[in-house]
């Protein structure tokens, strides 16, 4: 983007300064993307317990990307809480609908109260590293569980033709939504409060 002085130069010399390049919109895919959260443990006897993989199935969303400028980036997603599942990978036989009927429940996700979680960008900065790849810091709204929290989420992000893909990893705490981290065994075994998420979220040019 040309600096202050430039601008000026050209319009002294009877030009006008180009025009921003206009932002351009991208649409998840779904379908091509993966979101997964990584449920720890801990407790006394937290080696006796497992972790869980759950994965977010049905979300969407859209992101408006302007590589000149990159503050004028935004991004906004929606995932149905009834669509995030537990995996039964890693899981002992018969024990992932049990996982699965916790999570949605009244003590953590209540998906039937809460059945959207949606995250909306506030600010966006970064660098280009490479041809189409940009280092960014996405700060935005979270809201899960009733709760908004402003969060700050690395993301790399590539562009290609028409197809833009955001990965990265993050970190949420169950209690700062609200959430009390489940347990068992009177405490010996308990779910871990961070969450750890990794996502790479594929978006189609509109």
């Amino acid at each position: 983007m040309r600096s202050c002085s430039a601008a000026l130069l050209a319009l002294a010399l009877g030009g006008a300064p180009p025009a921003p390049a206009a932002r351009r919109t991208y649409v998840v895919d779904a379908p091509a993307s993966a979101v997964q959260v990584h449920v720890g443990k801990s407790g006394v006897f937290g080696f006796a317990g497992h972790t869980h993989e759950v994965a977010a199935e049905r979300f969407e969303g859209r992101v408006e990307v302007d590589p000149d400028d990159l503050s004028r980036s935004a991004v906004e997603l929606s995932f149905d809480t009834s669509g995030l599942k537990v995996s039964a990978q890693g899981e002992p036989e018969g024990d992932a609908p049990k996982v699965q009927e916790v999570m949605a429940g009244a003590k953590v996700l209540d998906v039937a109260r809460f059945p959207t979680i949606c995250f909306r960008s506030r600010q966006v900065s970064g660098r280009k590293t490479a041809e189409g790849v940009y280092e960014l810091q996405v700060v935005g709204e979270l809201s899960l569980h009733g709760v908004a929290r402003a969060v700050t989420v690395p993301v790399r992000v590539e562009l290609s033709g028409g197809t833009l893909t955001a990965s990265g990893k993050t970190t949420l705490a169950q209690r700062a939504f609200g959430i009390e981290p489940v347990s068992a065994g009177g405490g010996t075994v308990k779910v871990k409060n961070e969450l750890a998420v990794e996502f790479r979220v594929v978006a189609r040019a509109k």
